[in-house]
């Protein structure tokens, strides 16, 4: 059980804040190392001091006013002050301590909530093996038959990782070895978790090591196959729109500046970052159809919107770009359907019928 910090956190909040976009990474672990010194306890550091300026980070670069450099600067700044704490608080887990191995899934990059999650479990007296980000799965299962782990954490943080996450938490249950899953992506209530048969989620590190500190997850059930969480991938309309993804993005950039003029005007650059955001779009639908969860991509569409209303781009110019994407995968029903959600969402309109996909909603 930890203790409530001696203080309250947000003048340390503002003070770690400064020195992480000041990118003084010395200012940064001298005030990490005062809090222990003046009675913070070390999960409390981590989890409330650290966490939210890192949640500061992303969402910094979601109002556009930090850049993608600026984000990755601050955070090996914050993984810098993890690493000064880990190593002063270091201690060796008396007797046969319980072993985890902590990992991201194949293709997630943000690591640092993973990191939190393991340092949670070391304070807590367990053996962890922290393999960071992008895991690919053959070497989880490597490191998992090499060394035995109680369980495994998997994290990640962009939902376009699901259908991979789904891939390694079925490959890892099939060694015997139960999978506790967090992470953005896997939704805030975990409600995709469950969809991919994890078994067990966490909201946080505390959440998980608390769960686990009551006694070994249960060993899972006999070795499945992905497609029997989801057995409406059998339609194929994932694995069509995956495949042609590439062709899907270059005919809507082809048919949006007709749709959407200002785009005629466009920067190299700003033509660009619009492909990028199309091809987003689309591996989210990919995605929202792995799961057969509309609400994914309208979730997604959503926060784009947001996105580019930091950016000073209209948000309905999403809509002729939904409008060329639907009209290519008119014969998909599953997913014709979620595009017609998504667009009703950003248009603020009802439900209705669309049977002229030539123009837009």
């Amino acid at each position: 059980m930890t203790l409530a910090p001696p203080l309250t956190p947000a003048p340390w909040i503002e003070q770690l804040w400064q020195s992480v976009t000041d990118g003084d990474e010395y200012a940064a672990t001298e005030l990490v190392l005062r809090a222990l010194d003046e009675g913070w306890e070390p999960e409390n550091i981590l989890l409330d001091l650290i966490a939210p300026v890192q949640g500061r980070v992303g969402e910094e670069w979601a109002a556009d006013r930090f850049t993608v450099a600026q984000e990755h600067a601050a955070t090996a700044i914050n993984d810098r002050a993890i690493a000064a704490l880990s190593h002063r608080t270091r201690t060796r887990p008396a007797g046969q301590p319980r072993r985890l191995a902590v990992a991201c899934v194949d293709g997630e990059w943000h690591a640092l909530p993973a990191r939190l999650v393991a340092e949670v479990f070391r304070l807590r007296g367990w053996h962890v093996d922290y393999l960071g980000a992008q895991v690919p799965t053959h070497h989880l299962i490597s490191h998992i038959h090499r060394t035995g782990p109680e369980a495994v954490a998997l994290s990640s943080s962009i939902a376009t990782h699901l259908p991979t996450a789904h891939a390694a938490i079925t490959a890892v249950q099939a060694t015997g070895t139960p999978v506790m899953v967090g992470g953005a992506a896997f939704g805030d209530r975990g409600q995709y978790a469950a969809l991919l048969g994890a078994d067990l989620w966490a909201p946080d590190a505390r959440t998980a090591a608390a769960r686990l500190h009551q006694g070994p997850l249960p060993r899972p059930a006999s070795p499945h196959q992905p497609v029997d969480d989801l057995p409406h991938l059998s339609d194929q309309e994932y694995t069509l729109v995956t495949r042609t993804r590439p062709a899907l993005v270059r005919t809507v950039m082809a048919g949006l500046a007709e749709r959407f003029p200002p785009m005629r005007d466009y920067s190299r650059a700003q033509h660009d970052r619009t492909a990028e955001d199309i091809a987003h779009i689309v591996h989210f639908l990919a995605t929202a159809l792995y799961l057969d969860r509309a609400d994914l991509f309208t979730g997604f569409l959503a926060w784009t919107a947001r996105i580019l209303d930091a950016r000073g781009v209209p948000a309905h110019s999403l809509v002729p770009a939904l409008d060329l994407l639907r009209a290519e995968l008119k014969d998909f029903p599953r997913t014709t359907r979620m595009i017609d959600q998504a667009t009703d969402h950003l248009t603020g309109a009802g439900p209705v019928h669309r049977t002229d996909t030539r123009n837009p909603a």
